[in-house]
């Protein structure tokens, strides 16, 4: 089976753990178990509760889940519960832009909101992240497409991760 289409989770997995990037594309999913995960989910789902409107793009190649826009500011809004994996967050939102950007929807920045620690950081666009993008892109689509997954990673957040078991057991 061919993995085409790319998501904003897979960018996220990708700077995270590719290891997970390609289980979860196969859809062995272990969030369930998580208790971060759970958390996270709440945060997302009672946090900025009246502008809160899911934005969904799929298509051929992209199938992105944005939390909510502000058209009038052109902005892209991201919910997260901590920012203790910020590169990874800020990736996955800089995508969101480029594929906003691939649609034609330009000019638009991207804002994550950490609600429990009561800040954001903004977000833009640049041709070097563009370009890292497409590599990412790339790279993701042999990651997906490999026969065997990648080799388990052995950073200090593998303990706290949702597929721990998986890989370690």
């Amino acid at each position: 089976m061919k993995y085409n289409v790319i998501t904003g989770v897979y960018i996220n997995y990708y700077f995270h753990c590719k290891r997970h990037l390609w289980l979860f594309a196969r859809n062995i999913r272990m969030e369930h178990n998580s208790e971060d995960v759970f958390i996270g989910k709440l945060i997302s789902a009672y946090s900025f509760d009246r502008r809160r409107h899911e934005i969904q793009i799929v298509d051929d190649e992209d199938a992105i889940v944005m939390d909510f826009i502000d058209k009038n500011r052109k902005v892209v809004h991201e919910i997260k519960k901590s920012n203790k994996l910020e590169e990874l967050h800020v990736w996955q939102v800089k995508y969101y832009l480029y594929v906003l950007e691939k649609k034609g929807i330009m000019g638009f920045k991207g804002l994550i909101n950490y609600p429990k620690q009561k800040r954001s950081i903004q977000v833009e666009l640049s041709d070097k992240d563009r370009a890292t993008i497409k590599e990412v892109i790339g790279d993701i689509h042999e990651i997906i497409n490999s026969v065997k997954p990648p080799p388990v990673i052995n950073k200090s957040y593998c303990k706290k991760c949702s597929y721990y078991e998986f890989c370690y057991c």
